[in-house]
């Protein structure tokens, strides 16, 4: 019989809402049951919010299932139990970095995140020469295929020079279908995402060609106005790159992409909450406006997460981090994050005041759904992948669990 791991009197987080005094149990790799105890407490909807008396937002009622007589049991009263954090855009951590081209390194960056609750995420290049960039994507499209990464999303070079940030300004290039799909053929069918700035020349035909090709087509690094970036929605870009960062302000003349980008309902805004590159009322604005669903928090974290100040490569150029906070040698512009999910969860909700079943919706639910691995992550729900987090009551891992193997802990007592 494959290993048992039951866990008992935690709030869980489930997709119909906030269950307290739960109950979940895995079989191997895969959850087996996640449920409410008998008898239990009312089920909490994502909001906090009690359930109807009826219990119909509540998990389904039954007898709990049987477990082996070894099965191991952890009392987590006190805890909360919630899907794997889903990580659509980051590029680094550990010392590590994915554009090295490396699967040593590309590891390293994976280890680094899921000690941090991350057991799902994406691969983020950045600007390079194509030749380059086809070499990383060839490395990483097997760790892809291995089960390692759920993907390859390239940030660059097809971006706007004026908004380049830590992008090599001598290696950006307009986005020409052509090499467009050089990159995405080189990827060997693991590209997920590919960021570009449609006002840029061939950006709207590469927006088409990525939708045809069933490849996120993400917004960002771009000086497109309003209607430039309404146009690239309807040619099928449904992702904005860190909203808010490396494009125009919202003005209440000129509102630019932001406002085109969180009022449409097609398109899930990738937000860095980290408290530098955004303060949280923006965090804020963007959930009042753009709701729970289409929200997707991300790290765009580099090399120097979980791991500390110093200096460090970001594709060609050089980072220096002080006090957290990453910025160029050259320039001073910021150069990506150190943020690890952890920590932007535990932001969201005791800075951010915004309610558990909402941030893990945005940590976990959407990306999973934008990565379409949802299917296996991104929820507790039976039969996908035992990827899970312990978090004690002020919200810090305690235990990190991915296909049925504990990564961190647990911790708890």
């Amino acid at each position: 019989m494959a290993t048992q791991h039951v866990f008992t009197g935690a709030r869980v987080v489930l997709p119909s809402g906030v269950v307290e005094n739960g109950r979940l149990v895995v079989e191997g790799t895969v959850i087996a049951d996640a449920a409410a105890e008998a008898p239990a407490r009312p089920a909490l909807l994502p909001d906090g919010n009690p359930a109807g008396a009826d219990g119909s937002t509540g998990p389904a009622e039954g007898p709990a299932p049987r477990t082996a007589a070894d099965a191991a049991t952890l009392d987590l009263t006190g805890y909360w139990i919630v899907p794997g954090f889903v990580d659509m855009h980051v590029h680094g951590g550990g010392g590590a970095s994915f554009s090295a081209g490396t699967a040593e390194e590309a590891l390293a960056v994976a280890a680094t995140h899921r000690r941090h609750g991350t057991t799902t995420m994406a691969a983020s290049t950045v600007t390079d020469r194509l030749d380059d960039l086809a070499r990383q994507a060839a490395v990483l499209s097997e760790l892809v295929e291995q089960g390692e990464l759920a993907g390859i999303h390239f940030e660059g070079p097809f971006i706007a020079p004026c908004r380049r940030g830590a992008h090599d300004p001598a290696l950006l290039r307009d986005p020409e279908p052509g090499d467009v799909k050089r990159l995405i053929d080189a990827a060997r069918g693991t590209a997920r995402m590919m960021t570009l700035a449609p006002e840029l020349p061939g950006g709207l035909d590469s927006v088409r060609l990525l939708a045809d090709l069933g490849v996120i087509a993400a917004v960002g690094h771009t000086d497109a106005g309003y209607e430039a970036t309404a146009e690239a929605v309807d040619a099928g870009a449904t992702v904005a790159t860190h909203l808010f960062n490396a494009m125009p302000g919202l003005h209440h003349r000129n509102p630019g992409p932001v406002a085109a980008l969180l009022e449409d309902e097609r398109v899930t805004v990738e937000l860095i909450n980290d408290g530098v590159h955004l303060h949280p009322a923006v965090v804020g604005l963007a959930f009042s406006r753009a709701g729970a669903g289409r929200v997707a928090f991300i790290t765009d974290a580099m090399a120097a997460a979980g791991k500390g100040d110093g200096r460090y490569p970001l594709g060609g150029l050089e980072v220096e981090v002080r006090d957290g906070v990453a910025r160029l040698v050259e320039g001073g512009a910021i150069a990506g994050s150190t943020l690890t999910l952890d920590t932007a969860f535990r932001r969201a909700v005791t800075l951010g005041g915004l309610p558990v079943g909402h941030v893990v919706r945005a940590l976990s639910e959407n990306p999973a759904r934008l990565l379409g691995v949802a299917d296996r992550v991104g929820s507790l729900e039976a039969g996908k992948d035992a990827d899970l987090v312990i978090l004690d009551a002020e919200f810090a891992v305690a235990g990190v669990m991915r296909r049925g193997e504990w990564v961190v802990g647990p911790e708890v007592g």
